[in-house]
């Protein structure tokens, strides 16, 4: 492909989301007012309108009211065109679960569903997302938030043993020939709480996460963005240097006054790094009583000014979701 194709091609894509996009977030458009919003020509949007009418992801409506002329003809995205499906995989207490949403194209949620499980492994995943592709319409993308450590679709260190090592994403891309977006749970968690605080300028924002028989973990957002690190092993804060094993510093977490400790180094090593407005306290370990000592703790080791707020919120999957399927939405645009 010539360079001049190759930037004609870009720039239609790019064109196409742009009037994706104008007609998501205003509900309803007619080719005047998509045309102002995006800066394109009226005929271009036209152009485009008619291309997305066609395969059926635009829906044309009723004439818009006349004003002394031909009444303007009026758009809505269909966002029953397609759907996604994310999948949450879960080991807690020692209970394994799949937490399953269909969402639409705008990220409303059609169907909601958790099931426990006696392990998960690539097979267990491939066979749900094969039971729910047969079960639904024109599904567009796959999301998988996984605990552990995820490189270019392949599974690093992971709480679900059998998932560890596995190239998950790969197999799945070439089976199902859809985007598919596997991610840390912790980026997701830190991602969903960033998109529903709805921040009226870039933050930077940051979740710890201290589960039971587990290691803790930790999502960043710098400046409105995810940060993953050069192998996706940002946050994997239980490597910090405690000057203890890992075995005693899991045994070590489960005590009160080891937990603090631990905690208040935890915090004071994001703080010291990122120093973020925010800083959302998770999972099953922390508890409302301690956030005053952990505050404190905290103090002993810079001013207050740059201390961040701590808020303690000990189930997450609310947001976790929300992270997944926000960026399981945005594998299928056409980065601008």
């Amino acid at each position: 492909m010539s360079s001049h194709t190759h930037n004609t091609v870009h720039i239609k894509k790019m064109n196409v989301e742009l009037v994706k996009n104008v007609l998501k977030a205003q509900g309803v458009g007619t080719k005047a007012s998509i045309a102002n919003l995006t800066k394109l020509s009226v005929a271009t949007c036209g152009t485009i309108l008619n291309e997305l009418l066609a395969i059926g992801e635009v829906i044309e409506l009723d004439s818009d009211k006349p004003n002394g002329g031909r009444p303007a003809k009026q758009y809505r995205y269909n966002e029953d065109f397609g759907c996604v499906i994310c999948l949450l995989v879960k080991t807690e207490g020692g209970i394994h679960s799949i937490s399953c949403s269909i969402v639409n194209l705008i990220g409303e949620t059609v169907h909601e569903s958790t099931v426990e499980l006696p392990h998960i492994d690539v097979k267990t995943i491939d066979q749900f997302i094969e039971t729910l592709i047969n079960g639904n319409e024109n599904v567009q993308a796959i999301g998988i938030g996984i605990p552990g450590v995820v490189h270019q679709g392949v599974i690093g260190v992971c709480d679900v043993p059998d998932l560890a090592g596995q190239a998950l994403g790969p197999y799945l891309e070439d089976k199902y020939e859809i985007p598919i977006t596997i991610e840390n749970d912790m980026n997701m968690t830190v991602y969903g709480f960033y998109h529903l605080q709805d921040f009226e300028e870039e933050k930077t924002f940051a979740v710890v996460t201290f589960p039971r028989n587990h290691f803790p973990g930790a999502g960043f957002i710098v400046d409105g963005r995810i940060i993953t690190g050069n192998t996706t092993f940002a946050g994997e804060v239980s490597f910090l240097p405690f000057g203890m094993t890992r075995e005693e510093q899991l045994r070590q977490l489960h005590t009160d006054d080891g937990f603090i400790q631990l905690a208040v180094q935890t915090l004071t090593s994001i703080i010291a790094i990122i120093n973020p407005v925010t800083i959302a306290i998770t999972g099953d370990l922390p508890r409302d009583s301690q956030l005053e000592k952990l505050y404190k703790g905290c103090l002993m080791n810079f001013p207050e000014e740059h201390m961040p707020q701590l808020m303690l919120q000990n189930n997450i999957h609310k947001e976790y979701m929300k992270g997944m399927v926000t960026a399981t939405l945005e594998s299928l645009t056409y980065r601008l």
